[in-house]
């Protein structure tokens, strides 16, 4: 699909296994989570614009390349998107964080944020809405609607597991914003979890029901 990017490397797919288990403990679950974010991040921040700084090595002056303008904003959707963005924060540490929280409503699946607090220069910034799972995409697009609302212009989506309907769904709604995305599973159930997925990503990453 255009605008969709499934990121096939052998080792974001070995970890993806392994974080799918079941038996996976928390604290595993957490682990895995942080370092895919981590691949993840490589994948989506390849096209950064950059530019030549004078440096001076050990033996010699030279010009090398440094990234240019604006720092990243890495946009976690709360809970599990915390630790998702942790793998990212390690490989971009300068890079800003906008938190967004949302939970979806069990009955309706709607979404309803209890917080949001982002840089007030998104329109300046690369913004990377960073969420484990694109399922119904109801809260996905609640967060894209919120920070376009505050300004952001240059906006990308990184998960690990979607379900077509919620790709669809993104796509047709923002589709001026590119997709990264480890796997695209079967579809939905009744409950609106992915299937075959991975299960709640917040209940595994802190251990909660």
């Amino acid at each position: 699909m255009e605008g969709v990017t499934i990121v096939s490397h052998p080792l974001v797919q070995h970890k993806l296994t392994l974080l799918r288990e079941k038996e996976a403990s928390t604290k595993l679950f957490r682990e895995l989570l942080k370092e895919i974010g981590m691949l993840l991040c490589y994948e989506v921040t390849h096209d950064l614009p950059t530019g030549d700084v004078e440096i001076e090595t050990p033996l010699s002056p030279m010009k090398s390349p440094q990234l240019a303008g604006k720092k990243l904003v890495f946009a976690p959707v709360l809970r599990a998107g915390m630790t998702f963005a942790e793998g990212m924060l390690d490989l971009v540490p300068s890079a800003r964080v906008a938190h967004i929280g949302l939970y979806r409503e069990p009955e309706t699946f709607v979404a309803v944020e209890y917080y949001f607090k982002a840089p007030n220069d998104l329109h300046e910034r690369h913004v990377i809405v960073v969420s484990p799972v694109l399922a119904t995409a109801n809260t996905t697009v609640a967060a894209v609607d919120r920070l376009k609302e505050q300004g952001a212009t240059d906006i990308r989506l990184v998960c690990l597991v979607a379900a077509p309907e919620g790709v669809e769904r993104m796509r047709g709604i923002h589709p001026d914003v590119p997709i990264w995305l480890a796997a695209i599973d079967e579809g939905l159930d009744e409950n609106g979890f992915i299937l075959p997925g991975l299960g709640d990503a917040g209940d595994r990453a802190y251990g909660t029901k």
